[in-house]
């Protein structure tokens, strides 16, 4: 019986080739025939320097990195080569091609990545170690990954991001923690500094680096917990909070899963957006906000909190200011319950199995929840919360506004 043909097109064409500072030398057989019988090759100035003699023509990849791929694409069965540093399928172009070619026609020779090689050197279990880029992207994502003892490694974007993260370090009550700079690991530019981030005052360092961290919390430091309800005074705000204790039934209402999308409609500060974000590395968060002065707040607290690149805001009035969002799997109304439109549009645009959660403090939002619960169904539940306060010389509750939540999910 004769095989199927595989159309050309369909046949690996592509190859993906992670180069290490010790350029072909570092590279398998199959990975060195691949760039000596590719037609083109892309890559970095850095990676075609190493990969050197090419007899393939050669383009370095543009800015933004993006260009290139309709030019790629258009080679499609034609022998094609990119170079990338180390692991191209960890925080490398590999996960970003492999999105527009199928598997198929791709074939990958990876090198250890940075990770692996900071672990190796450092003798690090890297399965107990939390990894991350910091390569074009915000600071400050660093700062869930500060957990007290824990073991990070970071993929600087140049030799300024290590100072840069000594100095968040210390802001932040982390000052004693030990900070390791790898340089240009595996070639013959090797180099390793270590200092506590409150002395860290290394110059002239590569822009090809690998910063390690060794976290050591002061007394006072600013560490987020994992469990949800961050105090309130860890948000910039002007009243217009989901309080702590409200905000944590809130999140469980939710029931955050990884790599879901919100949106937090009326969202004031933002708490329940970053929250959202901060149960998932790949959580993303929609702040719907009408007024200018609250969105500006929201961004501001999405930095300080770790999450700057995952909540994006939409500065607008509901439920106009849905058109042209993406769905979403949950949706949390917490402020205009009782504006016309809202609820309807947030359980219309929910994909199936998503969830819709409401609080109302007002009897007029309460109005609202009930009648959509009498609707559609759902849950409706009131949440109280008192506090112990001062009466005179004794202590008494002090009772908050109950809060009425409707809870409802789509079938």
């Amino acid at each position: 019986m004769t095989e199927p043909s595989v159309p050309q097109e369909a046949r690996p064409w592509l190859t993906i080739v992670g180069i290490g500072e010790d350029g072909r030398d570092g590279l398998s057989p199959a990975a060195s025939a691949a760039l000596d019988t590719a037609e083109v090759v892309w890559g970095g100035r850095r990676h075609l320097a190493l990969a050197a003699p090419l007899a393939a023509e050669t383009y370095v990849w543009p800015s933004p990195i993006g260009e290139a791929y309709p030019k790629i694409l258009a080679r499609r069965g034609r022998p094609t080569c990119l170079l990338a540093t180390g692991d191209p399928f960890h925080y490398g172009i590999g996960a970003e091609i492999a999105r527009l070619v199928p598997p198929a026609e791709i074939r990958a020779y990876p090198q250890p990545s940075a990770f692996s090689l900071a672990a190796a050197r450092l003798g690090w279990p890297l399965a107990e170690t939390a990894c991350l880029t910091l390569h074009g992207r915000a600071l400050t994502r660093v700062i869930p990954a500060l957990q007290p003892g824990a073991k990070v490694l970071v993929l600087s974007w140049d030799g300024s991001t290590p100072a840069a993260v000594a100095s968040l370090l210390v802001e932040r009550g982390f000052s004693r923690s030990r900070l390791t700079v790898l340089e240009a690991m595996g070639g013959p530019r090797e180099r390793i500094v270590s200092a506590e981030a409150a002395g860290f005052h290394h110059q002239a360092i590569d822009p090809l680096n690998t910063l390690a961290i060794e976290v050591v919390a002061e007394p006072g430091a600013r560490v987020l917990p994992l469990a949800t309800g961050l105090d309130d005074g860890w948000f910039e705000s002007d009243g217009q909070l989901t309080k702590a204790e409200i905000r944590a039934v809130t999140l469980a209402a939710l029931r955050p899963f990884a790599g879901k999308l919100l949106w937090d409609v009326g969202a004031g500060a933002g708490s329940i957006s970053i929250e959202w974000c901060l149960r998932h590395p790949s959580n993303r968060s929609l702040a719907v906000e009408a007024r200018p002065d609250r969105a500006e707040r929201i961004v501001r607290n999405a930095s300080s909190l770790g999450v700057p690149e995952r909540v994006s805001v939409v500065e607008g009035e509901a439920p106009a200011a849905f058109a042209g969002l993406q769905p979403p799997d949950a949706v949390f109304v917490g402020g205009g319950v009782s504006h016309p439109g809202i609820l309807a549009a947030g359980r219309e645009a929910l994909r199936s199995g998503g969830r819709l959660v409401a609080n109302a403090v007002t009897l007029e939002s309460e109005a609202v929840l009930l009648a959509a619960f009498a609707e559609t169904g759902g849950d409706l539940r009131r949440l109280s919360v008192a506090k112990a306060s001062p009466v005179g010389g004794l202590t008494g509750w002090r009772q908050a506004m109950p809060v009425t939540q409707w809870i409802w999910t789509k079938p």
